[in-house]
């Protein structure tokens, strides 16, 4: 589905070869926020660029000002644990790490809770100079969700990861 229609993307096949898949983050209003639209169709850029043999690798990325700010918070703010549960939510967030193909993360701005999940789910980052990565989630009361606290652990060892994850402060590239 290289070139197909999305809301929330803009997929297409870059390169010299058109052997790059390019998917870009494409909520600017809401600083990329990852409603459970957004991620429904990543999965399926993920499996169109997956299942096609032209591609060999994969690019995921935002906007200047934000690779990902965080979930869409407007969005989980009025359901109960029950309901979240009950709905598998944040089901299928972890398709990013089972691609085979290999994934780069190439983040400028903001990669926030949801977002800096999503980047430390790709192969390799690479980070711009205005990128700020955070799990700010204990601003809200809450934890990271989609596996930030263990994979931020392996990124950058027990003592940032803790210092981020509980002052919520954030990291430059």
């Amino acid at each position: 589905r290289a070139g197909a229609a999305f809301q929330y993307l803009l997929v297409q096949k870059t390169g010299a070869q058109k052997n790059v898949g390019l998917i870009q983050l494409n909520r600017p209003q809401v600083l990329n926020a990852l409603c459970e639209g957004l991620m429904a169709e990543l999965r399926q850029a993920l499996e169109a660029m997956e299942s096609d043999p032209e591609v060999g690798a994969i690019v995921l990325t935002g906007s200047e000002k934000a690779f990902a700010a965080g979930a869409d918070i407007k969005e989980m703010q009025n359901k109960t644990f029950q309901e979240c549960y009950k709905s598998a939510f944040l089901s299928g967030w972890d398709k990013v790490s089972h691609v085979r193909k290999p994934i780069i993360a190439a983040v400028n701005g903001y990669a926030l809770g949801g977002g800096c999940e999503l980047a430390m789910m790709c192969d390799i980052i690479y980070a711009g100079e205005k990128a700020q990565f955070g799990q700010p989630e204990i601003l809200l009361g809450t934890i990271p969700g989609a596996g930030g606290t263990q994979r931020l652990t392996k990124a950058v060892g027990k003592s940032l990861a803790m210092e981020m994850v509980l002052t919520g402060d954030r990291i430059s590239a």
